[in-house]
């Protein structure tokens, strides 16, 4: 009795939610668009020794056409994804995840091996 809309008839009150959900949902999808076009892809900067190692051991196991950089921060939120920092160097392995889904990749990291968005991914 005491929230705002409490007087309002049950179908109405849920008419209102699917609404408020739906446009909140519009805003985050436009906000995220947004903030993927603006953050700048990385920039070329000199390896560090041990990552340079890391590279050449992928370039080795993989090939050089397979390498492929990260364009911004991932975590990994599912069994089997990984979290990696932008900038890093991974090998792609296959172009989909388990269930065919051509949106997640599977790379080596140079060590650790799992899932990340295909989009997060650029050659290198």
């Amino acid at each position: 009795s005491q929230m705002p809309h409490s007087h309002m008839p049950l179908p109405s009150f849920w008419t209102l939610m699917e609404d408020t959900v739906q446009q909140s949902g519009a805003q985050l999808r436009t906000f995220c668009q947004k903030f993927e076009t603006v953050t700048p892809s990385p920039v070329s900067q000199p390896l560090n020794p041990a990552e340079e190692r890391k590279v050449l051991s992928l370039v080795s196991r993989h090939g050089p056409d397979k390498l492929y950089q990260v364009t911004s921060n991932i975590s990994g939120s599912r069994d089997l994804d990984l979290t990696l920092q932008r900038g890093q160097i991974v090998a792609l392995l296959q172009g989909m995840d388990t269930k065919g889904n051509t949106s997640r990749w599977l790379v080596d990291a140079g060590g650790p091996r799992g899932f990340v968005p295909a989009a997060k991914l650029q050659p290198y």
